[in-house]
């Protein structure tokens, strides 16, 4: 992890806390539920950006270039991963977030399936 991604999350965090306090002054009489859902969409921005970072920092995201014997298998037939470079990667988090991973993207040898390893 870069100490930068801290200072990130540190003020995404800000952001949530005096988001909050601003939206509920300007919401007075609202719900559990709005309150709720008003504080969910701001944490959801805290959670992709911190699962962003660490997935992007891991270092079983590094698999390109490495040996054989250590680079990931086909799910399907079993054989080693070529490696096809890098590409970027889109997911939705369950908060309903997008992110962007940038990862080793494999071939298999024997089957040709192409896809972005988990490893």
């Amino acid at each position: 992890m870069r100490a930068n991604d801290f200072a990130g999350w540190e003020g995404l965090s800000n952001e949530v806390l005096t988001g909050m306090k601003e939206w509920r002054l300007q919401h007075p009489k609202a719900t559990l539920r709005e309150i709720e859902a008003a504080l969910d969409e701001r944490l959801a921005r805290l959670r992709a950006r911190m699962l962003q970072d660490m997935a992007l920092a891991s270092a079983a995201a590094e698999w390109v270039g490495a040996k054989a014997e250590e680079r990931p298998v086909c799910p399907k037939c079993g054989a080693r991963l070529v490696s096809r470079g890098r590409g970027k990667r889109s997911l939705q988090t369950h908060g309903g977030k997008e992110i962007e991973l940038e990862r080793g993207y494999g071939v298999c040898p024997a089957c040709g399936r192409g896809f972005f390893p988990p490893r």
